[in-house]
């Protein structure tokens, strides 16, 4: 019986990279996210789901129909993330929401709707953080804090479940060559070194779950060789 993993942010960049790997090694994956348009990838054991994970009781919905269908679920991985970037007077009180509500309040929610049936199953959750959660980030205070309070939340939380052998892990990534800069005013470099890219971030989820059962990875730091970004137009990013 294939293991079953639940995973937002799912329809592209990161989230698409790392269902992807998911599927090679033989999981069904549940995917969420706001929408699929342009997606351009199906599979049979990739379930799309259209669910906005800042509408909490559609969420609760969503994780009630999946575990209905599925005798266990295995695996939970907190992709979807939002940013907003600029001076923090300059960040409108709904872009802070947003970020709040996606970064940190939905993978609490989904942990605490999920955590009876991963401990059944013994199983894995894995939430793709930021490096600026790590460091001060002028410009990026509010999306720095709620990842950061996100990665708190992880390592908090493995202390309280690994008794059950639930497995825990944070991903802090750097600048990812993704979609999630289309809108701001800053972007990867051209030089590959200067950027990490998606499939490398799910390199790190499969070395995750291949850790030996006496082995948790809680914590991944992932940085390009060189630190450069370029500057242009925008102010904002979802993911």
């Amino acid at each position: 019986m294939k293991k079953v993993a639940v995973l937002t942010g799912a329809s592209r960049g990161i989230g698409l990279a790392i269902a992807k790997r998911l599927i090679n090694l033989d999981y069904k994956v549940y995917g969420l996210s706001r929408s699929w348009e342009n997606t351009g990838f199906s599979h049979e054991n990739f379930v799309h789901i259209r669910c906005d994970v800042q509408d909490t009781g559609k969420l609760a919905e969503v994780i009630k129909h999946i575990e209905k269908k599925e005798p266990e679920i295995h695996l939970l991985i907190n992709n979807a993330g939002v940013g907003y970037f600029g001076p923090h007077e300059q960040i409108p009180v709904k872009a802070i929401q947003a970020m709040v509500r996606t970064n940190l309040e939905a993978p609490l929610v989904l942990c605490q709707l999920l955590l009876r049936s991963l401990k059944k199953s013994r199983g894995t959750i894995i939430s793709i953080s930021s490096v600026t959660a790590k460091k001060i980030s002028t410009h990026g205070c509010a999306y720095a804090a709620t990842k950061a309070g996100l990665s708190h939340f992880f390592n908090s939380l493995f202390e309280e479940v690994r008794k059950y052998g639930v497995k825990v892990a944070a991903i802090h990534p750097d600048i990812t060559k993704t979609s999630f800069y289309d809108n701001l005013d800053f972007t990867y470099d051209d030089d590959r070194e200067a950027a990490l890219l998606p499939e490398q971030i799910a390199d790190a989820v499969e070395y995750v779950l291949k850790a030996g059962d006496n082995l948790v990875v809680n914590d991944i730091t992932l940085r390009p060789q060189i630190n450069r970004i370029k500057r242009k137009a925008g102010n904002r990013a979802d993911s």
